[in-house]
């Protein structure tokens, strides 16, 4: 049976997702706060999926997803809605952000999909390293060096910035960024991609080397 771990500081949130997902037939535990849900995934067996709340005590939902790095699906349940606080969660490699007040039905909905998603996901081969002049790109261990520099990136600016060094030479709109690092599921504005753009620009630039140029009007490119 698929296993579901709610985390939420509020008693009522989680008997209502406990209530929703036993019912949609899923085995359901729940955690109070992120260093008990943590204490649960480091000693308990295998989780297929964690629904994660945002603002908790003792450690919230945005650090423990630090912490988790990709080990395992994860959904925001935030009171926080905002575009900023969605990107922000989606950027620390949550798969899914709802914010609260939700509906049983849709966290269902979003929960299913991104199980969809991950039990068709293919198991990945060792990708190669991506170079730019100095810029290189390792995708598999999640790092961005320049020289012997290494830089601390998002996950979403190192998809950006592995999106343009595989399209090399090509100009990528706005648009077509969007849809190769968010997917058709969210809703991100241009504007959002630009911010990700320069702020990923200023730690090259800082390391010494900026290989991003904008295209006035089009969008960005690496050449």
């Amino acid at each position: 049976m698929t296993s579901i771990l709610v985390v939420d500081d509020d008693a009522h949130i989680r008997e209502v997702a406990r209530f929703a997902l036993a019912k949609a037939g899923y085995a359901v535990e729940l955690a109070c706060d992120g260093a008990q849900a943590l204490d649960r995934i480091e000693r308990g067996p295998r989780l297929d999926l964690i629904v994660l709340d945002v603002l908790m005590p003792e450690l919230d939902g945005l650090a423990l997803c630090r912490r988790l790095a990709g080990r395992v699906p994860i959904v925001f349940l935030s009171s926080r809605g905002e575009e900023a606080d969605r990107v922000l969660g989606l950027d620390l490699g949550a798969d899914d952000y709802l914010a609260k007040p939700f509906s049983p039905r849709e966290l269902i909905a979003r929960i299913a999909a991104v199980l969809r998603r991950s039990a068709t996901a293919p198991v990945p081969e060792a990708r190669p390293l991506l170079m730019i002049g100095p810029v290189a790109i390792d995708r598999d261990r999640h790092e961005v060096r320049v020289g012997d520099s290494q830089l601390q990136v998002t996950a979403t600016e190192l998809k950006l910035l592995a999106t343009l060094a595989t399209h090399r030479g090509r100009v990528l709109s706005r648009n077509q960024l969007i849809t190769t690092v968010y997917g058709d599921d969210h809703h991100i504005s241009e504007r959002t991609i630009d911010t990700h753009v320069r702020n990923l620009r200023a730690k090259l630039t800082a390391a010494g080397s900026d290989v991003i140029e904008t295209i006035h009007g089009v969008g960005y490119r690496v050449g």
